[in-house]
């Protein structure tokens, strides 16, 4: 299989939150780049599905939004983020800016 994704990926391990229009659920972001992130979590989300998460760091929660990109049954979730205004850009910015400092 190609590889498909273009920014870089860094090993994490953020509490998150999350929600869609018909579930809701806690887990664990596993992996994030600038373009997206892999949820662990027991949830049930579908393909497409806008989702809206809010990522615990170390000192803020950090709000963002993004479409579910696949599914993997009963381990997790892959989002592609959707940073459509500048407070979406600075969300984004202290996530990765949290991931970069604990490597």
């Amino acid at each position: 299989m190609q590889e498909r994704r273009t920014a870089p990926r860094f090993r994490t391990s953020l509490n998150v939150r999350w929600e869609t229009l018909r579930s809701q659920g806690r887990g664990e972001v596993c992996d994030v780049s600038s373009s997206g992130c892999f949820i662990l979590t027991g949830g049930h989300v579908q393909e497409g599905e806008l989702v809206n998460m809010e990522m615990l760091l170390a000192d803020e929660v950090a709000s963002l939004w993004g479409n579910v990109v696949y599914t993997i049954s009963e381990m997790g979730f892959a989002v592609h983020f959707l940073c459509e205004s500048p407070v979406d850009e600075r969300a984004l910015e202290l996530v990765l800016k949290s991931v970069n400092l604990t490597l």
